[in-house]
């Protein structure tokens, strides 16, 4: 299959399965949320709760549905940022974490990896409404968060109140939802937050020894380390490699970064690709051990950007990673979210914020294609 055919596919699949069938399905008009989840079979929900991070993607991938047409995806934006301002706000500044059917909060905690989305839906918001309406909403959640999730050696707080240990991947998700917010906004805090964020990284996240990056570290930003070695998750590996590049868009003067990307995919290409298969698997240790041969939908996502994007760039491995996300998907714009080590698509219901994954990584390639 040539490339250029398979992201085609995947991008009609995209545009005329699944954001249709989550936009007709996904979303709870009646009340004013979104489901959680969608079942295999009825394109229902059993859930009986609500997550902010739900809310926000899902305002995201509307978003960038109305960008391309989509008829209804404004409506969806706009129940969006209802859902955010009028329930979802902590009466002591920033998000709750957790609602009922209702909407009404269940859970306080102001987590730092759902408020990375809330800034990434308000920047995404821009494609229904003007920017200078959601740009003081947008500077508003930055100062809250530099107010009050600062960790005193280094990154951000996991959440308030605190929790152990601390993680790399809510800081990379704040990266693309500052970048996001620079690219349409323009304020250049926002670009600065960012610069600081890649610094962590390069210096502290980063472990140039094995050329992994830990998910896991200590309240010192420290990897937290079990018979001498850490936990990595190769999706991760790969979603690094996407930031970078698109940080080095806005910041070129930054050094380094391609070093440490292509480290990166090495990592990949030795140890997170199941040899049968050709997907990525969930979790390997810094020595290259499989800890988990599992694999779910989202690293599929997420290498595939990768794949095109690194500058070592392979048709081959390309038209793997295509193959590969290709296999989890259902023709009826659902997907297989989680296979099995032995290989076997686990029957379950297809969350919602999964397709925040599906749109970036789709939409990615479609344009570097272009």
């Amino acid at each position: 299959m040539d490339n250029a055919v398979g992201v085609a596919q995947l991008s009609r699949w995209l545009r005329e399965a699944a954001w249709p069938v989550w936009l007709a399905h996904g979303v709870d008009r009646a009340r004013g949320g979104f489901f959680e989840a969608l079942d295999l079979h009825g394109k229902t929900c059993s859930a009986d709760f609500r997550r902010l991070r739900v809310a926000a993607r899902q305002t995201y991938v509307f978003s960038q549905a109305h960008r391309t047409g989509l008829t209804g995806a404004d409506e969806a934006v706009h129940l969006g940022l209802r859902f955010l301002e009028r329930h979802a706000m902590h009466p002591e500044g920033g998000f709750a974490w957790r609602f009922d059917l209702d909407n009404a909060p269940i859970d306080f905690t102001r987590d730092f990896y759902d408020h990375a989305f809330v800034l990434l839906a308000l920047a995404s918001a821009t494609a229904v409404l003007p920017a200078e309406h959601l740009r003081p909403r947008a500077l508003a959640l930055l100062d809250w968060i530099e107010t009050h999730l600062p960790h005193p050696h280094g990154g951000y707080l996991e959440s308030l109140p605190h929790v152990k240990p601390r993680r790399q991947n809510p800081h990379m998700h704040f990266l693309e939802a500052l970048l996001a917010a620079y690219e349409v906004f323009g304020d250049t805090i926002f670009i600065e937050r960012a610069k600081t964020l890649v610094d962590v990284f390069a210096g502290r996240f980063f472990d140039p020894t094995s050329g992994a990056l830990p998910e896991y570290f200590d309240e010192a930003l420290k990897p937290v380390r079990e018979n001498g070695v850490f936990l990595v998750e190769p999706g991760h590996h790969c979603e690094w490699v996407w930031l970078l590049h698109r940080f080095q868009f806005f910041s070129p003067q930054q050094a380094n970064l391609q070093d440490i990307s292509n480290c990166l995919m090495i990592f990949v290409d030795r140890f997170g690709v199941d040899a049968e298969r050709g997907d990525l698997i969930d979790a390997i240790d810094s020595a290259g051990t499989a800890i988990q041969k599992t694999a779910r939908l989202w690293p599929q996502t997420e290498r595939l950007k990768a794949e095109f994007l690194r500058s070592d760039k392979n048709a081959a491995k390309q038209q793997q990673s295509i193959e590969s996300l290709m296999a989890y998907l259902r023709s009826d714009g659902l997907w297989h979210e989680r296979r099995s080590a032995e290989g076997i698509f686990i029957d379950q219901p297809a969350p919602a914020s999964s397709l925040y994954h599906l749109t970036a990584a789709i939409l990615t390639v479609e344009r570097l294609l272009q």
